[in-house]
């Protein structure tokens, strides 16, 4: 077993209720990776998923709120009829057990919205795999089945309004220890994606001189969320705070101070499924950025015949091109085990200006109408500016990589 994504599945074997992978039919667009044989026939019924159903949806799930969520619902149902639910989440909580290696590819194509992985059920993937990893027998019979089905939805908070992200060894938020193993938390967490409709959050919190991970229900008295935090201008993130919370002892995440090691193992493969996902997202961009270079004509003639537009579309290709190697070598070294620091610094860094870079290409090919409500473009060109401080900032990434191939580096002259 992998000890970074311990999915299993039968070599060769295919999710229940699909059929056996065959080539994509039609013709691939020109950013698509080569997808291996055994991947390819469900990737494309994974992006037809996400093409016809996730992409109509969009400005309802957008706008948020009861319709939202109904909406939500409806497709998670859909996905589920089409035998698409839970592809990388582990059998025995109700997934259907893909290997990373393999899910890597669909993870693209489900990326290609913000709300392919929640309506497909991937979206859970770091929270399963790491109570499954961690979290006492009594916590992974009661919760991991309904958050593989989709029933429960979690969020993850570690980072707060006055420390600095990049450094959780300064965390405030404090859990005290109480009476028959009990903790009582205080403190508040930012920027936790989707903690205003979650059920339970994995709180990072200070015990003593260390830090542990605990798993709180959001129902529980003195857990309260704050305020919603738009990112330039839309919602998602929130604020919580936690005003003497009291947690069980078999809530507590792997062992008392064990959280950053148990972090960062969340980290890596997170930051690598978003760098799919983000990949995802420029192939959208792009596409919409040829479709409006050859739809479009001027005086002068149709948009694609100017250099300017070529030079556009070019550059985005390359950015693409040569951001996805990178990608996978990352997801390989996962896959395999192995230590994937820099390779997964390297992508998430790439694949972040590469999503910001074609989006505003995208845009700029679009005119006015790429700034306005009836293209993705906006959203797109939003996420790639975030990208380059989710996860840790561009800055953080380039400073570990960098100390860790001079610490290493070895003349060959």
């Amino acid at each position: 077993m992998n000890p970074l994504h311990p999915l299993q599945s039968t070599p060769g074997a295919e999710p229940s209720g699909t059929p056996e992978a065959g080539p994509t039919s039609g013709a691939a667009p020109f950013g698509t990776p080569a997808c291996p044989p055994e991947a390819a026939g469900l990737r494309e019924r994974v992006a037809a998923f996400v093409r016809e159903r996730v992409l109509p949806s969009e400005p309802v799930l957008d706008a948020g709120g009861p319709a939202a969520r109904a909406e939500l619902g409806r497709l998670k149902s859909e996905a589920q009829q089409a035998g698409l639910w839970a592809l990388p989440l582990p059998v025995e909580y109700g997934g259907q057990g893909l290997p990373l290696s393999r899910y890597a590819h669909l993870a693209e194509a489900e990326g290609a919205s913000d709300h392919g992985p929640a309506a497909l059920g991937s979206a859970s993937l770091l929270d399963v795999l790491m109570l499954g990893r961690h979290a006492t027998d009594a916590v992974r019979e009661r919760f991991l089945p309904r958050i593989a089905a989709g029933e429960l939805r979690t969020c993850y908070a570690m980072t707060e309004p006055d420390t600095p992200g990049t450094d959780p060894a300064l965390t405030a938020t404090r859990a005290e220890a109480g009476p028959g193993g009990t903790w009582t938390l205080h403190g508040r967490k930012w920027f936790i994606t989707g903690a205003g409709e979650a059920d339970l959050v994995t709180v990072l919190a200070r015990t003593g001189d260390d830090l542990s991970l605990f798993l709180v229900p959001t129902a529980t008295p003195g857990f309260r969320v704050v305020r919603e935090l738009p990112v330039l201008g839309v919602g998602g993130q929130w604020e919580i705070a936690l005003d003497g919370v009291v947690v069980p002892p078999d809530h507590v995440v792997g062992e008392r101070g064990t959280a950053l090691r148990i972090a960062g193992e969340r980290l890596r493969l997170g930051r690598v499924l978003r760098c799919l996902r983000w990949l995802g997202q420029a192939e959208r961009a792009f596409g919409l950025m040829c479709a409006r270079a050859r739809s479009r004509t001027q005086a002068s003639g149709p948009l694609a015949d100017r250099q300017l537009v070529q030079q556009l579309v070019f550059d985005a290709l390359l950015a693409i091109r040569t951001t996805r190697p990178l990608v996978y070598e990352a997801v390989a070294r996962l896959a395999a085990g192995d230590d994937a620091r820099l390779e997964t610094g390297l992508a998430k860094v790439a694949a972040a200006r590469m999503l910001q870079q074609v989006a505003d290409a995208a845009i700029q090919v679009h005119g006015a109408a790429g700034l306005g409500p009836d293209t993705a473009l906006p959203g797109l060109f939003r996420t790639g500016r975030a990208a380059r401080l989710l996860d840790g900032p561009d800055e953080l990434h380039i400073a570990a990589v960098a100390r860790r191939v001079l610490r290493d580096y070895d003349a060959a002259w």
